[in-house]
Formats: structure tokens, sequence, C-alpha cells
């Protein structure tokens, strides 16, 4: 007899047995409270560079796999165009301008020209404090690039609450031993993320995997250029300010094979990484956040020929610009066991220092005082379409590369749909409305007055509470 008390019997003693089958990581997949956490952060990689993004011949398999199995976000914001102010507002949650680091870190000499520290505050909240306080193994596996390198006393990782970590501040045994190291470096760097993982043994894990590539100087091994042997390219397969920019190229399709192979190397490397996290039975519960520290390198830069012809798809400005092409990179977000695949988010507006408090809520860890410039996104991360709450905020205190048409004035606010430029004294007054022109070719200022007035009063009101 088949009645609803011997139906609950056998369903109960079926699970019990399904759960009893699977190995010791599956359950503690299952039963955990706290996602597992990967966040990849490649370097210099243009919004428009993976293949899921629009490229015509770029090939990432394993990121457009990533894509498929999540959600694509395409109005991601980093909050500086370049890597070590970028780095900072991840790790704290803040505008990087309030922790005086407004480029990368250099040598003492140039870093006291531009009036920053050596490194990043060791005593500053991180939001790998924050998770390894909570119970997080935590983890950082690749660049790191928040101090100086130059400088020997500079704090190591583990004083922003890393528990392991493989980088350049910590000399791995590794590093400059390997012919072609940059082209096998993400490869390395899986490695050292997976014996990481497997090390936790059930426990909650944190892990920066922050890629080298596709940053200059680009090497690629002579198996990776074998990928691309046949490539012409014509700068009419792209489309905004791209085209116009290949088309000044002084070698254009050896300069894109270069790029091409780096990055479809380290998409290759990626792919062992996801492959393993399901043989673990850890992607289910495993958040998966890729993107990009800043928009692509600019080929006028001496040493970044090859790497200059990464694409910030159709937006105007590249590497060290706040245009959208400095400042906008490709964001995708998988998370199987929690987030059924969404495909494409094109109205959500999120940004980096968004990172901290939206990790924070998803760990269910409190972050106490610290006050973010971000906002806790994980409803938007996790499904959710709403309009963003606070504005975001940029100070550029640096040049650009090239092309000076890139260079908008010092400061910048996002704010709904505006987007508004004006320098530290008032004047240089830009306005563009995104969603409608997200090239960034009409300037509005001049017909939206009471709009320019209004986002101009709360900018250089920000620009106030900085440090000086």
């Amino acid at each position: 007899m088949n009645t609803p008390g011997r139906r609950r019997f056998l369903k109960t003693a079926a699970l019990s047995a399904a759960a009893m089958s699977c190995p010791p990581l599956v359950r503690a997949a299952r039963t955990a409270d706290k996602p597992n956490i990967i966040f990849i952060l490649t370097d210099d990689m243009g919004w428009g560079d993976p293949k899921c993004f629009g490229h015509p011949f770029m090939k990432t398999p394993n990121i457009d796999r990533l894509a498929r199995e999540g959600t694509i976000f395409t109005q991601f914001y980093v909050n500086n165009p370049v890597c070590s102010p970028s780095r900072t507002a991840f790790m704290t949650g803040h505008f990087p301008a309030r922790h005086g680091v407004h480029q990368h870190f250099a040598t003492a000499k140039q870093n006291a020209a531009r009036n920053m520290p050596n490194w990043l505050d060791p005593d500053v909240t991180t939001v790998t404090k924050l998770l390894k306080k909570a119970g997080y193994a935590t983890g950082h596996f690749g660049k790191w690039h928040l101090s100086s390198m130059t400088i020997p006393d500079a704090p190591l990782p583990k004083q922003y609450g890393i528990d392991d970590c493989a980088t350049r501040r910590t000399k791995p045994k590794w590093r400059g031993k390997i012919p072609y190291y940059r082209a096998k470096s993400t490869g390395i760097f899986v490695d050292e993320t997976l014996r990481f993982i497997r090390a936790c043994k059930g426990k909650p894990f944190y892990v920066n995997l922050w890629t080298l590539v596709p940053h200059a100087t680009l090497k690629p091994t002579p198996e990776e250029l074998k990928e691309y042997e046949t490539l012409e390219v014509d700068p009419k397969q792209f489309t905004g300010y791209m085209r116009k920019y290949l088309a000044k190229a002084p070698k254009l399709t050896a300069q894109m094979k270069v790029y091409c192979a780096a990055v479809t190397g380290m998409d290759k490397a990626l792919g062992r990484l996801f492959d393993e996290l399901e043989k673990m039975h850890l992607a289910e519960n495993t958040l998966v956040f890729f993107t990009s520290d800043n928009g692509p390198e600019d080929y006028h830069v001496r040493n970044a020929a090859n790497a200059g012809t990464g694409s910030p798809g159709v937006f105007r400005g590249r590497k060290r610009s706040l245009y959208e092409g400095g400042v906008r990179t490709s964001l995708v977000v998988r998370w199987p066991g929690r987030v059924k695949s969404t495909g494409r988010n094109e109205q959500s507006v999120i940004t980096g220092v968004d990172w901290l408090p939206t990790v924070c809520k998803l760990a269910g860890v409190d972050i106490g005082d610290i006050k973010p410039d971000g906002e806790d996104v994980s409803d938007i991360l996790t499904g959710k379409t709403r309009p963003r709450k606070k504005a975001i905020f940029w100070e550029w205190r640096g040049g650009v590369a090239g092309d000076r048409t890139y260079c908008p004035p010092r400061l910048a606010i996002r704010d709904g749909k505006w987007k508004f430029f004006v320098n530290p004294d008032g004047s240089g007054a830009e306005l563009y409305d995104i969603p409608a022109d997200n090239e960034e070719r009409t300037n509005l200022a001049k017909r939206h007055p009471d709009t320019v007035r209004r986002l101009k009063e709360k900018l250089l009101a920000w620009k106030k509470t900085l440090p000086k």
C-alpha cells in the first residue's frame, strides 16, 4: 500500500542514501551556509575582449562557458583606470582616493611625486580580513600591486588578512625560472589556487586569482600563437572608437595575433580551474566573479605595442582614461547552486567598491563601522534588476597615452543615467546620457544646465572629503 506515510518514509530513505553516497566535498557543498568565493581579476583586459562580449574573432570558450552558466553584467565599473587604485577599491570598499592611492604603486620617489603612500595601509579593513575573522580560509594567487615592488620592507599580503599567497612580493620559488613565465603564469596561479582549495577540506574559502595577462609585455608560447597563425585583421571588423584606433596600429595583424594568443592561453588555464571545481563537487556552492582591473592598454606605450590591441568594445577611451573604455570592464558572475543563468543584465549599474559589502552580505559577515562607498548588490548578482542607490565617483590625476581625445576632465560621477565630468576648479564640464550615448559622443552640458549644476555641486563636494 502506497500511503502518504509510506511515501514520506521512502523519500526520506532515498535522500539519506543519496547523501551517504556523496563524496564528503559534495555533502559539504550542499550543507554549507557560506558560499565559496573565487575572484578572478585579469590585468588590462578590455570590455570587448571576451567572445561573449562581442569580439569578432577572440577565442575564449571557458569565459563564454562561465557566461552561459551565469550572468553577463554590461554596466560594471572599476573605480580607477589603472591597477593599484582599482584593486584598492575592491579590497576596501572605498574609493581609492580616500586612501591616497591615485596611480599604480611605483618607486618611493615616484610615489612621493604623486602624493601617494608606498602601499595600502595594512591596518585598513579589507574584505579578506573580514572573511577570515568569520571563519573563511583566504588565499591570494597572482598579481598583487597593493604595494611598491621595489621597496623591501613593504607589507606582505598576509598583513591584509590573507592566509595563503603566492605573489611577486612573496618571491615564490618558480618565479623567473620558467621559460615563457608570463604566458604560463595563469596556469601556475590556477595550480596554486587548486592546492589551496584542496587544503581547505570543506572549510569555506575566498580566493583572489589575479592574473598577469594580458598586461604588457606579452610573449605567448609558440603553441598559443599557432591558434591564430592564419588570422588577418581588418579594422572594419570592429565598431565605434576601436575601428579608428586600430586603423593607425603600426603592425595590426601581428600585434593582434600576440594579444589574442595571450588571452586565449589565459582562458585555457581558467578552464582547468572550472573543470576541477566540477570534479571536486564544489561548483554549485562557489560564486565565481570574473572581471578586469581597468580598460585595455594603448599601443602608444613603448613596451605595450602587442598588448595595446585589446578591445574596449564600442566605448571611448582606454587604460588611464575616465571615459567608459577606461573604467567599464566585462563582468561575468556564476553561482550554479544558488542562481540560475539569467543571461545578460544590461540595466543594473554596479562597481568595484560594491564588492566588499556584497561579498560580506552573501557570507553573512558583519562589516562593522567601515562605511563602504559601495552598496550591497547581492540581490543584483543573484538575479534581481533594480536602479542603483549610490552615485559612483572617480578622481584621476594621471595622463593618457596616445589620443588626447581620451583625456576628459579629472573628476567624474555616474548618477542615474548621467555621467558628468569636471575639473577640480569647476571648468571643463561634460555631460553624457550613458544609456542613450554609451560611446560618449554628444556632450549635453549646455542643454541641461540644471543637471550640470546639481552634479557639479555633488562631485566637488565629494572632492572636498578626500585627503589632500
